[in-house]
Order: C-alpha cells, then structure tokens, then sequence
C-alpha cells in the first residue's frame, strides 16, 4: 500500500473531528491529486488499525464512517483537560431514548402507553437538542402526532454501527 495515501488517510481521519464514510476519503484523495479505489482505503484504514495496536488511538467505524479515536482505556486522565459536566440523562428520557430506538418510528402518544405515564415537551425537546432523534413524518390518525426515530448522531454517541447492536 502506497505510504502517502496511508498517511493522508490518517491525517483526514485525524483532521475530520467527525466519522468520515469510504466514499467522502475516497473524494478527498482525488481533490489532493490521489487516486484510490474503495478497497484500497479500507485496506489504509486495516493498516492503521495495525500501526494503532500498541497506541492509545484507534479506528473505529460508526453509522457515520469511520473516525480515529482514543482508546477507552486511555479516556479518563483527558476528561481532566475540559472543565465542562456533561448533562446527566435522568431515568425518564433513558426510558423514552430506549423505547424510540426498540420501536421506531413512534408517536408520543405511543411512548407513553408503554411508560405508562405521560411524556414532557422537555424530555422530547433535550432528545431533539442532542441530535439523538429526529421527526420522521407523520403518523395517519386525528390530530397528525409526529413519529420520532433515533439519528445517525445517536448511533456515533454510543460508538454503534447499527441501531440492531443495541
């Protein structure tokens, strides 16, 4: 495999910030003059994962692409270098990310028949603000509820490829 597009395959993944799909590198290649096929870059992206082995960085692929990474075991000691708290998810909107991820798409209305109590606007609005679902259309029945369905940004948060690894 050719070192400069191992390399430049590296510094994309590293410079990104963001997981990047085969295609998206393969795109960037060509703008930089570099030709490769899609099985090449997946055959750079293995070479990394070997070169990472015995580093505190890996690849990982996600629904979004593939992104470079610290390994978790490494994770800790860097949580000292951001002052910002993440906010805590409560027990309500765990239950109500678990039941739009198993059932989608869902209507409120459904979410609360299965909770068993009622769902508040807060809830649905933090889950919206965090990217984690999406308003996919519109459910046929009076009143036109919203149906709700996880994104590809939830899937990235929880280091998932698929919303059947859950």
């Amino acid at each position: 495999m050719d070192i400069k597009i191992v390399n430049t395959v590296e510094a994309l993944l590293f410079g990104a910030g963001r997981p990047l799909r085969l295609s998206e590198i393969r795109g960037l290649l060509e703008s930089d003059g570099l030709i490769a096929e899609l099985s090449d870059i997946k055959k750079c992206i293995n070479e990394l994962e070997q070169r990472f082995n015995s580093s505190s960085l890996e690849i990982t692929e996600v629904a979004s692409g593939f992104r470079l990474q610290i390994k978790q075991t490494y994770s800790a000691p860097i949580t000292h270098l951001w002052n910002e708290r993440t906010p805590r998810i409560s027990k309500a909107l765990m239950e109500t990310i678990s039941i739009i991820s198993y059932k989608q798409p869902v209507t409120r209305g459904d979410i609360e028949d299965i909770r068993g109590v009622s769902v508040s606007t807060q809830s649905i609005r933090s889950l919206l603000e965090r990217n984690w679902i999406k308003v996919t259309g519109f459910k046929d029945a009076p009143g036109r509820p919203a149906l709700y369905s996880t994104t590809k940004e939830f899937l990235d948060d929880l280091n998932l490829k698929s919303i059947s690894e859950l």
